[in-house]
């Protein structure tokens, strides 16, 4: 198979996984389209060393960890998209609040190190190992991070709420 075409392969199978994981790390859908497109762009520019890299999925999954954390860096975001414009705006936020937005807002609740630890380790299926390879720290930190994630997502009432109407 060729470079192009395994290239190709891989962005198929993993887009819709890199995009969520992106929303859940914190960015609009839009946001996060944006961000995994210019990963990909990078890992195009630099296929032949993604290609062969020990562990695919975690090299990228850094990838898209560092230019969100560079992209979060910068004085000046740009254009905000929004779902509503001004005068369409719904007047009542909460209606049809559904799981996924409580989801979304208790991750948002997290300190950034644990939101990105819950993402790879529940969403993105990373094990401890890749964790620690994609945030550059010791296993045990991953561990830590993750224990104190859950515990405050446990500790939610929102998610609360959530577990009694099951």
């Amino acid at each position: 198979m060729s470079g192009e075409d395994d290239f190709t392969e891989y962005v198929a199978a993993r887009w819709p996984i890199l995009v969520r994981s992106a929303v859940l790390l914190g960015c609009s859908h839009a946001e996060a389209e944006d961000l995994v497109q210019t990963v990909l762009e990078r890992c195009l520019l630099k296929w032949n060393r993604v290609r062969t890299a020990e562990d695919r999925d975690a090299y990228v999954h850094r990838m898209l960890v560092n230019s969100l954390i560079t992209s979060r860096r910068r004085r000046w975001h740009g254009e905000k998209p929004s779902e509503f414009l001004p005068e369409h705006a719904d007047a009542d936020e909460t209606a049809g609040v559904d799981d996924a937005d409580l989801l979304k807002r208790a991750l948002a609740k997290l300190p950034v190190e644990q939101r990105t630890a819950v993402v790879l380790r529940y969403y993105a299926h990373l094990s401890e190992q890749q964790m620690a390879s994609v945030l550059g720290v010791a296993a045990g930190t991953v561990k830590s991070r993750l224990s104190r994630a859950v515990k405050a997502l446990a500790l939610d009432p929102n998610l609360a709420e959530l577990r009694e109407t099951r």
